[in-house]
Order: C-alpha cells, then sequence, then structure tokens
C-alpha cells in the first residue's frame, strides 16, 4: 500500500479536531472512498455513504430509502450517536435550497461537541455565503508516483496470470509509463495501461503512447488547450544545431534519476526569429524526442466576453496542463495574444493585462514539470516581463538558414516526397536559394512537383531551380524588419544553430544582413 498522500493526512488532522463540515472535492469517489474507509477504521468510527438515489447506507450494507431527502439526510445524521463519517456524494445541487443550508448551520454546533463529521464529497466546489466560515475545503489531488506505481504493479501482476500476456519492463521504462499516466484519475490509469496491454498482448515501454492518447480525451473536453500528435522528429528538421543540442541534454531531466542528482526541472523556452525557419516544427520536435503529450493554448479561446471569464479560462487552462504534466505547453507566435497587454486598461478594461499577469505569475512559481515553448515573430510586441531571467530557461533566435543547413532542408523534403536527393544537384539549389527560409524551401520542392506533373514528367532539377528563381523569399520583402531582429537578438538571445563563415546574409550568419539571390 503506498504512503499516505497529504490530504489523506490533513483529512486526518481535520477530524481528529472535530471539523463538523468538510467540503471534499474530487472526482475520485471510488479512491476518495477507500481513503475515507481508512481514516475511519483508524479512528474506530463508522462509514456511512449518502446518494440522493439510495439515501443513506453504512459501508459494506444497504441503503436507507427514507434517507433520499436531503434535509432527512441531515437529520439522520443529527439523530445518529454514533462516532461516524457521514459522507454526502453529489450534495452540491441542494446547496442553493434555504431550508438545507440551514440545516446544515443548525448541525454545527452539534458536531464540534461529537465525534461525527459531515463530508461532502463533490467533484464541483459550490459553497453558499451562509456556510463559507463553517465550510473546510480539501481538494484530494490526483494520484502521485507512489499510487500510479501500486496500480502498475497490480494490472502487471493481474496480465501475467494465465500467461496470457507478457510484461517486460526496466526500471526506466517503468518510470516513463509512471510519468505518461501522471495527471490521470486511478480509473482513468488503469483503463488506459488495460487498453495498451489488450492491444498487443504485453506491457513494454512503447505502451507510453497508448497512455498519451488516452490524454488525449482530458484535453479535448477543456476547450482552451489542443492536443497535438507527436510525430514530428529532430530528423526532419534541418540546422539548429546548438538548439537541438540544449534539448537533448534535457531530455531525461524530469526522471528521478536527474532529480536525485540535484536537476532543477527545464521551465522552457521562448524561440525568436524569422518566420518559417522551424520554430513551431522545433515545439512539435520536442514532444516527440520527450515523449510527453504536447498541448497548444489557444489565447484566442482564452478571451471570453463575460467579466471575469477570460481570467478564469487562462486559470483553468493551466490546471488543466497540471493535471497532465509532466507536458510541453506550447503557446505559438505568443506576441499576438499578449500584444497590448502594456495599454489594454484603454481597450478592453484591462482584460488582458490581467490574463497576462495570471500566466506571469504563474510561470514564476509553477513546481509542476510543464515545459513551456513559446515561438515569437517580432520583439517589438512582445511584454519584457516575460524576457526576464527565471521565468524561462532561454531565449533562443532562429536565422534563415546557412547555404549548408539549406542544402539539409531540400534534402528532407525530396526525401520525404519519395525521391532520391542524390538525383538532384543540390550543391546548385542551395546557392540558389540564398535568402530562403526553410518553409519557402518546401513550398519551392512543392512547386517544382506540380510543374513536372503538369507536364507529365519526372522532377527535375531545372524544375527545382525554376520554382526557386520565381518565389520572392520573405528577406528581402521584409528585409529592415529582419535586420532589426538580428540587431536586438545579437546580444540579448542564443543563436540557434552555430554561426557561418561571413559569406552572406543569408548564409544562416547570427548577426549578418539577408543575402540578395
Amino acid at each position: 500500500m503506498s504512503m499516505a498522500n497529504p490530504q489523506e493526512t490533513e483529512l486526518e488532522v481535520l477530524i481528529r479536531a472535530r471539523y463538523p463540515l468538510i467540503y471534499l472535492v474530487s472526482w475520485e469517489e471510488t479512491r476518495a472512498e477507500r481513503m475515507l474507509s481508512r481514516l475511519a477504521s483508524g479512528h474506530k468510527k463508522k462509514l456511512f455513504l449518502w446518494t440522493v438515489t439510495q439515501g443513506f447506507r453504512e459501508a459494506g450494507g444497504t441503503p436507507d430509502p427514507s434517507t433520499k431527502d436531503p434535509q432527512a439526510a441531515l437529520d439522520f445524521v443529527a439523530g445518529s450517536q454514533e462516532p461516524a463519517l457521514f459522507v454526502l456524494k453529489d450534495f452540491h445541487p441542494f446547496l442553493q435550497d434555504a431550508g438545507v443550508i440551514r440545516r446544515l448551520r443548525d448541525n454545527v454546533d452539534a458536531l464540534k461537541s461529537s465525534y461525527k463529521s459531515i463530508i461532502l464529497l463533490s467533484p464541483v466546489l459550490v459553497i453558499p455565503t451562509e456556510l463559507e466560515k463553517d465550510v473546510t475545503v480539501v481538494d484530494y489531488d490526483l494520484p502521485g508516483k507512489a499510487e500510479l506505481w501500486d496500480l502498475l504493479k497490480e494490472v502487471a501482476s493481474a496480465a501475467q496470470q494465465g500467461a496470457k500476456f507478457q510484461v517486460n519492463l526496466q526500471t526506466e521504462d517503468v518510470e516513463k509509463l509512471i510519468n505518461a499516466a501522471m495527471g490521470m484519475t486511478l480509473t482513468e490509469a488503469e483503463n488506459a495501461l488495460a487498453k495498451a496491454i489488450v492491444l498487443d498482448s504485453k506491457l513494454v515501454a512503447s505502451d507510453v503512447d497508448v497512455i498519451l492518447q488516452e490524454k488525449k480525451q482530458i484535453i479535448r473536453k477543456s476547450r482552451l488547450l489542443e492536443f497535438f500528435e507527436a510525430r514530428e522528429e529532430f530528423g526532419g528538421i534541418g540546422g539548429l544545431g546548438l538548439l537541438k543540442d540544449w534539448i537533448h541534454k534535457r531530455g531525461m531531466a524530469f526522471s528521478e534519476k536527474a532529480l536525485a542528482f540535484g536537476l532543477p526541472q527545464p521551465r522552457g523556452i521562448l524561440l525568436l526569429g524569422v518566420q518559417g525557419c522551424g520554430k513551431s516544427l522545433t515545439c512539435k520536435a520536442i514532444a516527440g524526442l520527450w515523449r510527453l503529450p504536447l498541448l497548444r493554448l489557444d489565447m484566442g479561446a482564452v478571451f471570453g466576453g463575460i467579466v471575469g471569464q477570460s481570467e478564469e479560462n487562462m486559470r483553468r487552462a493551466i490546471r488543466t496542463a497540471e493535471s497532465v504534466a509532466p507536458c510541453i505547453l506550447w503557446l505559438d507566435e505568443i506576441e499576438k495574444g499578449l500584444s497590448g497587454s502594456q495599454s489594454s486598461n484603454f481597450s478592453d478594461a484591462g482584460t488582458t493585462a490581467r490574463v497576462f499577469s495570471t500566466f506571469l505569475t504563474w510561470l514564476q512559481e509553477k513546481t509542476k514539470p510543464v515545459f513551456v515553448a513559446a515561438t515569437a515573430n517580432s520583439v517589438t510586441m512582445l511584454p519584457p516581463e516575460l524576457l526576464r531571467k527565471g521565468r524561462l530557461d532561454e531565449i533562443f533566435f532562429v536565422d534563415l538558414p546557412s547555404e549548408e543547413d539549406r542544402r539539409t532542408i531540400l534534402s528532407i523534403h525530396i526525401k520525404k516526397r519519395g525521391r532520391d536527393p542524390d538525383a538532384f544537384d543540390l550543391e546548385a539549389l542551395s546557392r540558389a536559394s540564398a535568402g530562403f527560409s526553410g518553409a519557402e524551401l518546401e513550398q519551392a520542392v512543392v512547386e517544382g512537383l506540380y510543374e513536372a506533373f503538369h507536364r507529365g514528367r519526372e522532377l527535375s532539377n531545372e524544375d527545382l531551380k525554376s520554382a526557386l528563381t520565381s518565389t520572392v523569399p520573405l528577406s528581402r520583402t521584409m528585409k529592415e524588419d529582419i535586420d532589426g531582429l538580428r540587431q536586438w537578438a545579437a546580444s540579448r538571445a542564443r543563436p540557434a544553430a552555430a554561426p557561418q563563415a561571413p559569406a552572406s546574409a543569408a548564409a544562416g550568419g547570427f548577426t549578418r544582413k539577408v543575402e540578395v539571390p
């Protein structure tokens, strides 16, 4: 049996101190019942459970239908002479009734001088003003690693009975499975593990992906976060060697081994740079490398029309992300969602500023392993508070790819579309594509394919060269903006790729100007 969690310890103290009304907030009735049963047994008290459909029943006994009415249930509590815990399940709808509220208040003084406690068990916290001073709220956390480890042992033991299923797990595999299941209820975790076993008749390290898929359901129901499949790999991203190295070194930082070594969990990064150079792709690849769920925060969905709704939406999004931690929280083009936070008092009564403040405070104080991966195209629109050290681990500047990186990117996209990169003159194409971003190089390959398909022949070197020649890269149309971005980043951010020889601006040098093809 796993050791008691902090809420169980807190509840024991409250019961011993004869707190009359305790509000236990939890979705997990079965798990909460087991915990309350242990507490009742430890204090030699009876445990009575109430539902509106059955009335009161002693744990293991038969229900009493005469106590189904809420006031009748409270009369039953008042009339009982035995030391006991009275658990009222889903009682929150009745806390709008004046008679029920009054009856609860009538019971309070009598309960203080008895060995009885009323425990309201519900996933929804509803406290009428009249009861605010009498009710003590306890949030029952989701199961921790110890409980999930116990569950994994139970599931593995049951699976191996009769030799129907195989369980082949090393210590690191167990840790990965438990980390993947963090943020789930015990029932959700049990279902996910059972599904993983049924799918391939075994339980192995690769079943982490099955558990992450089950987490997708939790995210979908929040409506503020979007779950992304971790399909991207760093092999599909050209260049950005220094950034890749930084991320690789932090791949095991969420493990118990790293914690024992004294490593803090990584907080997050901001990828600042030229549009189309792989910032969003990198965020997706981090999730694939670390085998963590990737959650995209939709800032547009955060802002609601009702006063106070936006701030609550941000808090709810943060709670959801923390509930499935460890995970990666992806904020794409963050400057657009937070722009104008300094002057929002004049435009939206300060809503943007308050939402931003909520996010910043959490970013500074967060203790759960939520890695924030933010991208931005413009530094002028970023609030300066976000850039302060301590909120994020590092700011990386993603410049236009160098000639060598352009060759790699062209090779990746040609191969991705079923062609042999060695059949093309990548040296000449990379020289001809000076000033192109990764996204523009991909589109040039696509444009060449369209041309070849239209002419009824195979893709050729000339098709790609023609597509590059007919494209005006962003580095030309936004030359001044990119130069300004490079100048800012030269002394304030780390380069995502190693600086190249100063042959040309678009060759990917960190501080050089854009080369015109």
